[in-house]
């Protein structure tokens, strides 16, 4: 291991942009990741980096359906996936089938932001 070495980068610690429960997406910058426990806005929070999740998705009747390997974006503003890539974040890609009716998608988050 190179003297130099942090450590894995799956879990990294980071201010909260806004109040976070666990499980729920955070976008810091160009950083997103999964909060790894609660956290009010401003609080530390880990947020985990690589995995699969299920995420809050857009609701029912947005026609918002995902296929196995459709990519995802994340909607910071309204703080849930998204196929919609304009002003997005893409974050990952579905490995799970989402139809226009589910309000949760199963994400495995990539590392090519």
């Amino acid at each position: 291991m190179a003297k130099n070495y942090v450590h894995d980068g799956v879990r990294v610690t980071v201010a909260a942009p806004y109040a976070l429960t666990s499980g729920g997406g955070c976008k810091v910058g160009a950083l997103f990741g999964v909060a790894q426990t609660d956290a009010e806005s401003g609080a530390p929070v880990a947020l985990v980096t690589q995995g699969v999740f299920d995420l809050v998705a857009e609701d029912a009747g947005s026609g918002q359906d995902l296929a196995v390997g459709d990519v995802v974006y994340w909607d910071d503003t309204n703080r849930r996936a998204t196929k919609t890539a304009t002003d997005n974040m893409r974050i990952g890609v579905a490995v799970a089938a989402k139809a226009s009716t589910a309000t949760t998608v199963r994400v495995r988050l990539t590392d090519d932001r």
